[in-house]
């Protein structure tokens, strides 16, 4: 006898005010779970846990902070919840403190490390126009980041202030370290034949790093702004110009966001269906919102209007295991 057919339950309009009543907390405290992970890192409770080689009870973890147990064991305890962190026995009577795969993302010099993009978005220069957000959309004249930094855009901002230049940097280059890596896993054809590439808004040259490195027949130029290259560290197979894209782009076969030849775009293509990082994509969509003056993520549809739009002919589209797609564009 088959199996009965599987059937949705329907619920009740009790079950779903209870549900709401439950999930209103989520947005009312949204903002916990990231300023708990932010306090992590900067404790450096992830590096810690790293370099232990067995797991830590609560009074080696405050005796390696120098910090108050009691409050020590609270931030614990929320981040054990959110499975940031796990216990582990360490004898019959106690329990310790160790990694998971979540925390080990946010060691500060891991080679998957995320913690400075953490930093960053949980930095106040950074929250800041998400409070001007409604205003803009209402006719707001203002953009949401220079209502928030008495007139200055994000580039402008990042460029008087070293300090947040310095955490920008880096944070781009904790999303490049990811992003390349799962195009070189997924996409290798795409650097197939290349033997120059310049990458438009490079920052410290993180990506181009790692493609020289897995690809060392290709020369690569790391372009952006000068006082961005002007930190960059050199690198073999690299070479650092400073400019604008809005002036000129370096000539290379191929490059990683715009020119007249090969252009190898990887970004967010919002209305993926089925794609486990969709909800990444509209987020970031708002970040764009928050953050930018013209940003946006884009659909497919609107990729190929822009496309049609600068002169290009054709293009593919490949998916990756991060959240971008790698879309090739030709002349």
């Amino acid at each position: 006898m088959g199996s009965e057919p599987k059937r949705e339950r329907i619920h009740s309009k009790e079950e779903e005010e209870a549900a709401a009543q439950e999930e209103i907390w989520k947005y009312i405290l949204g903002f916990t779970p990231m300023a708990l992970v932010k306090c992590a890192i900067e404790l450096g409770i992830p590096d810690i846990l790293e370099n232990h080689e067995t797991p830590m009870t609560l009074a080696e973890l405050t005796s390696k902070l120098g910090c108050n147990q009691s409050s020590l064991y609270r931030i614990m305890r929320f981040l054990i919840h959110y499975k940031i962190f796990q216990e582990k026995p360490v004898s019959e009577t106690s329990v310790g403190y160790a990694q998971t795969s979540l925390s080990r993302l946010l060691t500060r010099h891991g080679e998957n490390s995320m913690a400075d993009l953490v930093l960053l978005e949980s930095s106040p220069v950074m929250l800041a126009p998400w409070h001007k957000l409604s205003a803009w959309v209402l006719g707001n004249k203002e953009l949401p980041f220079e209502a928030a930094h008495g007139g200055k855009d994000l580039w402008g901002f990042t460029a008087a202030n070293p300090g947040h230049s310095k955490l920008f940097d880096a944070a781009m280059a904790c999303d490049a370290r990811v992003a390349v890596a799962a195009v070189i896993e997924g996409c290798p054809k795409v650097f197939e034949g290349l033997k120059t590439m310049v990458d438009v808004g490079g920052g410290d040259g993180t990506a181009l790093r790692s493609i020289v490195k897995a690809f060392p027949w290709i020369k690569g130029i790391n372009f952006d702004l000068p006082h961005v290259v002007s930190v960059a560290p050199a690198a073999t197979g690299v070479e650092h110009v400073g400019g604008s894209m809005f002036d000129y782009v370096p000539k290379a076969d191929a490059a990683y966001f715009l020119d007249t030849g090969k252009v190898i775009i990887v970004e967010t293509i919002i209305g993926k269906k089925d794609h486990e990082f969709k909800g990444v994509g509209l987020m970031l969509d708002m970040v764009m919102m928050a953050h930018t003056s013209n940003g946006k993520e884009r659909t497919l549809e609107e990729w190929a209007y822009v496309f049609h739009e600068a002169g290009f002919s054709r293009y593919t589209v490949n998916h990756i295991q991060s959240y971008p797609s790698v879309i090739e564009v030709y002349p």
